[in-house]
């Protein structure tokens, strides 16, 4: 079973600061990283920036369309309004069949504010509290969504490079 996990900082660089650290736990395999990017948000900004990071290993198995998705649906929406909402609500539909919600992204909006930051972790099989501990010393909440077998598929058939199995 995969997991997107989100880990919220409450500081615009502690995303980025706790990439050393990500890289640490999965040399140790505490984690395996299929996919991760992260998102800044300086005070001053309107807007967040987004990093797609791969799998830290290589391509990374979603690439920068699930992301840009993801992050339109978590910081764009808002700011576009009712006309463009309606269109997008049928895509934040579709992706809740592969085990992303409307309260998963809502509760990231509300975490993922001016002055904050965050990582994104496609993960396979992380031993999660091993991997929690290090991630609250920098003052991270966590914030995740398992995905099923059948929703990781239909997740990476539609943004990556393997097929649908036919039985889904």
């Amino acid at each position: 079973m995969s997991s997107l996990t989100v880990w919220a900082f409450p500081t615009a660089d502690g995303a980025e600061n706790a990439l050393g650290l990500l890289e640490r736990l999965q040399k140790q395999q505490l984690i395996s990283i299929a996919d991760a990017a992260y998102v800044t948000w300086p005070e001053d900004r309107k807007k967040p920036k987004t990093k797609d990071l791969g799998s830290m290993t290589g391509a990374g198995a979603l690439g920068g369309g699930f992301w840009g998705l993801l992050f339109g649906l978590i910081f764009l929406v808002p700011l576009l309004g009712m006309a463009v909402g309606a269109a997008i609500g049928a895509l934040t539909g579709s992706l809740s069949h592969v085990g992303i919600d409307d309260d998963f992204v809502a509760t990231v909006r509300a975490r993922v504010t001016p002055g904050t930051s965050a990582l994104f972790v496609m993960a396979d099989g992380a031993v999660l509290d091993r991997v929690a501990e290090p991630f609250k010393e920098t003052g991270a909440t966590l914030l995740t969504t398992n995905l099923s077998d059948e929703e990781e598929a239909r997740l990476r058939a539609a943004f990556g490079e393997f097929p649908l199995p036919e039985r889904l």
